[in-house]
């Protein structure tokens, strides 16, 4: 076999915002560079960099594909060791392969201290082999939760890039339920199986532990050609007990009203969280349960002591009637404006049939309803409808 290799470029991917030129190759972000300037937190640089919904789109007739990428792993200290990230293939739409990457570097993560330890390690390769010897567009979704460099592309056949696929352009802003914590793999988070479903080329900004209505966040997204924008508002604002309820309306009334700068008649729907029964009516912090933690296990647990709602703090209740509330009130003047109970999504009934197994976090299972769930509501009967109706 004869390979060529393909310069890696960014027309080759989707899904990306920025893609940074390192001393390797490329590494595609989620923020732009000015937004990752505005904001030093380490977590939010970790998500951002971790291509959830990034993938390389190709025109070919190869029937072979190799990809060189340096991936970063996660460790977490007296926590189970994690998978490692999941390259996903398909063909003309349809899943045709899977693999992983071995080596890479490594971040260890001691939860317990909040201290974080990077080492380097060496690149490795996923190669995906039998593809049918026609024209055929080829996309290699990238690990959901793994930052991943690319290094090198090699085919057996001259590569381009996939030509537009004229499907409405589905821009999401979320949590990490969002960027897929714990989903069986990249075309298996919900909103890429939702998108997918729902016949939408999706740019996903779910961003674990950064869903906080940062304003640059809100910019990007004014800024981000769209057909059809969600954002789902809540877990992490309690998880990270930032605001209280003075300060979270206005600045959802802000977050929404930078959004309409940029797209003032784009259908937008705001979604509140879905069922977590430890932040129903208990405030924040989360915090991972130590006692877990030494069972090998990773849990999580509210920190916050239900009385102090009176003095503002948020829960998941009071930032579902907030919401309800806002969206009520701007939708008089803007009809293009929608909301959707995330308890729609996943509620009682879901988390007796599949609870969350770490308290915060849905499992693949409830991905895969989670996903099926908003194709229903909002692309099939609800916000996106008519986008979608107009596109077929």
């Amino acid at each position: 076999m004869t390979w060529i290799t393909t310069p890696l470029t960014a027309d080759l991917l989707r899904g990306a915002l920025d893609v940074e030129r390192t001393a390797h190759g490329l590494l595609p972000h989620r923020l732009p560079a000015w937004a990752r300037a505005q904001c030093a937190d380490p977590q939010l640089a970790l998500v951002e960099s971790q291509p959830s919904g990034v993938r390389l789109a190709l025109r070919t007739r190869a029937t072979a594909v190799e990809l060189d990428t340096r991936p970063t792993k996660r460790v977490y200290v007296g926590a189970p060791p994690r998978p490692d990230g999941l390259y996903e293939l398909l063909v003309d739409g349809r899943p045709t392969g899977r693999g992983s990457v071995s080596g890479g570097d490594t971040l260890t993560i001691d939860m317990t201290t909040g201290t974080a330890e990077h080492e380097s390690g060496p690149p490795g390769t996923v190669r995906f082999t039998g593809l049918p010897e026609t024209d055929k567009t080829v996309e290699i979704w990238l690990p959901h939760n793994e930052t991943t460099e690319l290094i090198a592309l090699r085919t057996d056949a001259p590569v381009e890039p996939a030509p537009d696929p004229g499907r409405p352009v589905w821009l999401h802003h979320g949590s990490s339920i969002s960027h897929g914590s714990d989903a069986a793999g990249p075309t298996t988070i919900w909103p890429a199986l939702a998108a997918r479903l729902g016949g939408a080329e999706l740019i996903n900004l779910g961003l674990g532990g950064s869903a906080l209505l940062d304003p640059f966040t809100a910019r990007t997204m004014r800024d981000t050609p769209a057909d059809l924008i969600s954002v789902k508002i809540g877990i992490n604002l309690v998880n990270a007990d930032v605001m209280r309820l003075r300060a979270f309306t206005p600045a959802v009334h802000g977050f929404l009203d930078t959004i309409r700068e940029g797209h003032p008649t784009t259908p937008l729907l705001v979604v509140s969280p879905i069922l977590c029964p430890i932040h129903e009516d208990t405030p924040g912090p989360s915090a991972p349960d130590l006692s877990s933690l030494s069972k090998g296990q990773l849990r999580f647990q509210a920190m916050g002591d239900p009385a102090e709602r009176a003095s503002g703090k948020l829960t998941l209740g009071v930032i579902r009637d907030e919401l309800n509330r806002i969206v009520t009130q701007r939708s008089a003047d803007d009809p293009n404006l929608h909301h959707l109970d995330g308890r729609e999504l996943y509620g009682e009934r879901d988390h007796a049939d599949l609870p969350l197994p770490d308290n915060l976090h849905p499992d693949a299972a409830a991905h895969r309803r989670i996903g099926e769930r908003f194709a229903e509501l909002v692309f099939t009967k609800g916000a996106f409808a008519a986008s979608a109706e107009a596109s077929t």
